[in-house]
């Protein structure tokens, strides 16, 4: 079993920056999928960004958080981060971070199967 907690939610004015962590602990594999997803009220969870560690390859990023999110890891600390920055109204979701114990595919929600239990950013004009 893997567990996964977020941190570094908060609230920011428009254009401000924030940066989530995912702790990862449990039995984790030596290579794997790690994601950022969230949910705004009222609407379906989305994927954010993935990326595979330890390798750090299949970088990829939703089109509406390209040249502003930044997905990094940190392999020693089993810690993946989501460095946010221009932030804009449209990003205020609860934010999730998810793994997959193997390579990266589709950014979608079906295949990870392990989730932390979110953390809120709000972005305030």
């Amino acid at each position: 079993h893997v567990q996964l907690v977020e941190s570094g939610g908060g609230s920011v004015q428009a254009g401000g920056s924030l940066t989530l962590s995912c702790a990862a602990s449990g039995y984790i594999s030596n290579r794997y999928c790690m994601a950022w997803f969230r949910q705004a009220p009222g609407k379906e969870r989305e994927g954010v960004a993935q990326i595979e560690v330890p390798t750090a390859d299949s970088i990829h990023y939703v089109d509406s958080v390209k040249d502003r999110f930044t997905i990094s890891q940190d392999n020693a600390n089993n810690t993946l981060y989501l460095q946010m920055n221009s932030l804009k109204r449209e990003d205020t979701a609860m934010y999730y971070c998810a793994a997959e114990m193997g390579y990266c595919s589709r950014l979608q929600e079906s295949y990870f199967p392990y989730w932390g239990q979110g953390t809120q950013v709000t972005v305030s004009s």
